[in-house]
C-alpha cells in the first residue's frame, strides 16, 4: 500500500468523523480537569460519618437510595436512585443554587460517553481515531519542517504513545476489559448508612467521591494521594479492589497532579491535529480550484469557434 493511498484514507476518515471527534475531544478536555479539582476533597470538618448519615436519614428516611455522590468542588451531595434534592454540605439544606462547574462536568461526561444518546457513534469515532493514527504511523517517519504540515506531523509523532493510549483505553472501557484480577468476594448487601460508617473507620470521608451499589456489589471510590481508589465491603471490612488500569489511565485518576495535566495536553494536541488536518485539506482544495478554472479557460480559448 503506497503512501498516497494511506494519506487519502487518513485524510478522508478524519473528515468524515471530524464533527463527532471534535465533540469527543472537546468534552475530554473539560473532563481532564475533573481529577485536579475533585481530588482536593472537602474542607476539613465539613463531612464526617455522623453528618453524612444524619443527612441520609433526613433526605432518605426510607433508605431507598442506592448510593451517594459527592462533588467536592461544589460542596454538594447527590443521592442516587431517589427523588431527593441536591444537598448543600456547607449548610445541610437543599442546595438553592446550582454548581456551574459541576453542571459543565456532568454535561461533558454525558456527551463524551453517549454523544446525545448515540453510543454507537462514540464507539465508531473512537475506532476511527485509532485507525487514523495507525495510518499515520504506516506512512513512515515525517520530514520535520517549519510549516503547517511539518508541525502537524511532528506533534503527532512526538506525542504518539499518549495519543494512542487515550482511544485504546476508551475502547477497553466500552468492551468491559478492566485487566483486573478476581475481586474479593463481596459481603451481603450493605445499607448505605452502614457503608458510610465503615468507610469512616479507616478513611477520610472528606475525600469520598462515591459510595454506591454497582452490579450487586457495594463500592466506594475515594481519592487517596491524588489517585481515585475503588473499594468494596467484605466480611473483613473495607477492602481495596484491584486497579482498573484502563479506566484510571483514560480518566487521569491514577495521579491527579500528573495525569490530569497530561490529559489536557493530549486533548489540546488531538484538537490541534484535527484542526490542522482540516486546514491542510482546505488549502489543497483551494489551490486546485483556481488551477482547474484556469485549465478550463485555456480549453475554451483553444476550441475553434
Amino acid at each position: 500500500m503506497n503512501n498516497a493511498l494511506l494519506l487519502k484514507l487518513h485524510r478522508w476518515i478524519s473528515l468524515v468523523f471530524a464533527i463527532p471527534l471534535i465533540a469527543i475531544i472537546f468534552t475530554g478536555l473539560i473532563l481532564s480537569v475533573e481529577p485536579i479539582i475533585q481530588s482536593r476533597g472537602l474542607p476539613a470538618g465539613m463531612a464526617d460519618a455522623d453528618r453524612l448519615t444524619g443527612l441520609l436519614q433526613r433526605y432518605d428516611p426510607a433508605a431507598k437510595a442506592r448510593g451517594l455522590a459527592i462533588n467536592a468542588n461544589g460542596q454538594q451531595m447527590r443521592l442516587l436512585g431517589v427523588n431527593a434534592p441536591v444537598i448543600d454540605l456547607a449548610t445541610g439544606e437543599a442546595a438553592t443554587a446550582s454548581d456551574p462547574v459541576g453542571d459543565v462536568l456532568l454535561w461533558a461526561r454525558r456527551t463524551h460517553e453517549h454523544l446525545l444518546g448515540h453510543d454507537w457513534l462514540v464507539i465508531t469515532s473512537t475506532i476511527a481515531m485509532v485507525v487514523i493514527m495507525g495510518l499515520g504511523v504506516l506512512m513512515g517517519w515525517p520530514r520535520l519542517r517549519n510549516s503547517l504540515s511539518g508541525w502537524h506531523k511532528g506533534a503527532a509523532w512526538f506525542t504518539l504513545p499518549l495519543l494512542l493510549l487515550s482511544p485504546i483505553t476508551g475502547l477497553f472501557m466500552v468492551l468491559g476489559l478492566t485487566l483486573q484480577g478476581n475481586p474479593p468476594p463481596a459481603a451481603a448487601t450493605l445499607p448505605l448508612a452502614d457503608a458510610v460508617r465503615a468507610i469512616a473507620q479507616s478513611h477520610d470521608v472528606a475525600h469520598v467521591a462515591m459510595i454506591a451499589n454497582r452490579g450487586g456489589r457495594m463500592m466506594a471510590r475515594i481519592y487517596e494521594g491524588g489517585e481515585l481508589r475503588a473499594y468494596t465491603f467484605t466480611a473483613q471490612g473495607v477492602t481495596p479492589l484491584p486497579r482498573n488500569w484502563p479506566r484510571l489511565l483514560h480518566e487521569g485518576n491514577w495521579s491527579a497532579l500528573i495525569a490530569g495535566p497530561l490529559n489536557v495536553v493530549v486533548s489540546v494536541v488531538l484538537f490541534g491535529l484535527l484542526a490542522t488536518g482540516v486546514m491542510l485539506w482546505s488549502r489543497r482544495k483551494l489551490r486546485r480550484r483556481p488551477q482547474s478554472a484556469a485549465k478550463a479557460r485555456d480549453r475554451t480559448a483553444a476550441t475553434p469557434a
